[in-house]
C-alpha cells in the first residue's frame, strides 16, 4: 500500500477543521507537545524546545501523513491524526487487506470533549467511501484507558495484544491492536 498523501485535502466537522499542517502552526504543536504525558501517551517523549517541535513539524510536512486539528472556535491547532503504515501489513492473516493506522495525539486542555472522535469519523468515511479501503486499524497502549474508549466509541473491534517498542522512548509497552473493517 502507498504511503498516505493529504496534499490538497481537508475535512471540516462542527468543531474542527482537519487539515495538512503548515509551517505557521509550530507554536500550537509545541504547545501541546511539549505538556508532560501528550507525548508519551503515543510512543514520543514530550517536546522539551521549540527547535524540537520545529523537526517533527518538517517531517509531518514532508511526510504528508498527518492533519492538523484545527480547533474553529479557539482558532488554534490542538492535536493531529495520522494516517500510516498499518501492523496488518505484518501478519498473514489479515496482509491481503488495503489498510491505513490510524494514530492521534490532543492537547491535554481538550481531552474528554469528544475530539478525536469527531475528527476520526470524518476520516473514517473518507477512506472507506473515497478511498475503498478494505479496513482501519488503530492501536493504544495498555494502560492508556482514555485512547482505548475513543477506539470503542469509534467502533473498532480488538484483535489482539502485542509488544510495541519505542526507539524514541527506549521502553517497550504493551499495545493492544484493533480493526475496523469496511461494510461490504
Amino acid at each position: 500500500m502507498q504511503p498516505f498523501n493529504n496534499t490538497g485535502l481537508s475535512f471540516e466537522t462542527p468543531r474542527l477543521i482537519l487539515r495538512p499542517f503548515t509551517q505557521d502552526d509550530l507554536h500550537d504543536f509545541n504547545a501541546y507537545a511539549s505538556v508532560p504525558g501528550v507525548g508519551e501517551a503515543a510512543g514520543w517523549p514530550h517536546h522539551k524546545t521549540l527547535d524540537e517541535s520545529q523537526k517533527i513539524l518538517d517531517l509531518f510536512l514532508c511526510e504528508k501523513a498527518n492533519f492538523a486539528l484545527y480547533h474553529k472556535a479557539d482558532a488554534k491547532v490542538v492535536g493531529s491524526l495520522g494516517l500510516h503504515k498499518s501492523w496488518t501489513d505484518e501478519l498473514e492473516d489479515y496482509n491481503h487487506l488495503s489498510a491505513y493506522e490510524m494514530g492521534y495525539v490532543l492537547s491535554k486542555d481538550y481531552w474528554g470533549q469528544g475530539l478525536v472522535p469527531e475528527a476520526a469519523h470524518a476520516v473514517i468515511r473518507y477512506l472507506f467511501d473515497e478511498r475503498k479501503l478494505d479496513a482501519i486499524s488503530i492501536c493504544h497502549f495498555k494502560e492508556n484507558a482514555q485512547s482505548r474508549r475513543v477506539i470503542e466509541k469509534l467502533g473498532f473491534a480488538f484483535v489482539m495484544e502485542d509488544v510495541y517498542y519505542s526507539k524514541q522512548m527506549d521502553v517497550e509497552f504493551d499495545d493492544m491492536k484493533y480493526l475496523m473493517l469496511a461494510a461490504k
